[in-house]
């Protein structure tokens, strides 16, 4: 019997600019069938320097599927369904750091969930568990994405609190300046509920937040543009692909279960008494918690 999420499946969650992999090789396009709705796309299928890669377009291909739109529980449930065992977030995201200037990648090990227009959560009425999601994202990976962004020459910063906003708006000034009093380090739309669904589905977690602008707090930068954004995000998005290419082969032949527990983050979840479990919620659950129930 395999141990706990192997072999590695490596699943690449693309955010705004990001619609595809370099170097796939043997790739399909397929729909996966979630009990949760329809995810953002088709997942795509392949390989890469040996090692089983799944990617998905966060909102779709074309950019069809605005931040509070995007059903992140189906994006989860079908990378799960397709075996995936470790997912790498790529996505876009403000500063609200004077060090950290467009074209920073932040490996991010936080986040402050100021969302509120979203399901946050596989379980409920009939099948309750509650996760541990102090250390949000897999330190293992961290340590992957890392040593690559050194690897490639990518400007990129361990470490750092994300604030999800809902969008699709960005901030007003006194949001922004709210957010920097708390200590965030960047700003984003799309990375929750998604990290808390991945833990949940008992999946590994990094995200790579790249930097595309100020928000509106900076002085010489009060004004983010969709124009000014979308040439960072272009020049982004090739050094995202560059450095997917690079952390796939570092997460490649893992045969024992994630150290940091992202595996076996259910193990002492669930809280519902067997007896009262809901039979269509345990169902429905069958990829995300099958494991355990």
């Amino acid at each position: 019997m395999t141990a706990p999420g192997t072999p590695p499946v490596i699943g690449v969650i693309g955010g705004s600019g990001i619609y595809d992999i370099d170097g796939l090789e043997n790739t399909r396009w397929e729909a996966v069938a979630s009990p949760f709705g329809a995810p953002s796309d088709e997942l795509l299928f392949g390989d890469l320097a040996g090692q089983k890669m799944v990617f998905l377009p966060r909102h779709g291909r074309g950019h069809r599927i605005p931040p509070s739109e995007v059903n992140y529980r189906a994006n989860i449930d079908a990378l799960k369904r397709a075996g995936v065992t470790e997912i790498l977030s790529v996505s876009a995201c403000g500063s609200l750091k004077e060090d950290l200037p467009p074209g920073t990648f932040v490996i991010a090990d936080q986040f402050i969930d100021r969302t509120f227009a979203r399901e946050k959560s596989f379980f409920g009425t009939g099948l309750v568990a509650h996760v541990a999601l102090g250390h949000p994202v897999c330190g293992r990976l961290g340590d992957a994405v890392e040593a690559a962004c050194k690897e490639v020459g990518i400007d990129a910063v361990r470490g750092g609190t994300y604030l999800a906003m809902e969008g699709p708006q960005f901030s007003t000034l006194a949001e922004s300046n709210l957010y920097r009093s708390w200590g965030c380090d960047v700003i984003g739309m799309t990375n929750m509920p998604e990290a808390k669904l991945a833990r949940e589905a008992e999946i590994c977690y990094a995200t790579v937040a790249m930097v595309t602008d100020f928000d509106c707090w900076h002085p010489d930068h009060d004004h983010v543009t969709v124009e000014a954004i979308i040439k960072v995000l272009l020049e982004n998005a090739e050094k995202g692909r560059t450095l997917v290419k690079q952390v796939a082969p570092k997460l490649s032949g893992r045969t024992d279960t994630c150290a940091h527990g992202c595996h076996t983050a259910l193990e002492h979840a669930l809280i519902t008494a067997p007896e009262a479990r809901d039979p269509d919620m345990i169902q429905k659950l069958s990829a995300v918690a099958g494991r355990v129930l």
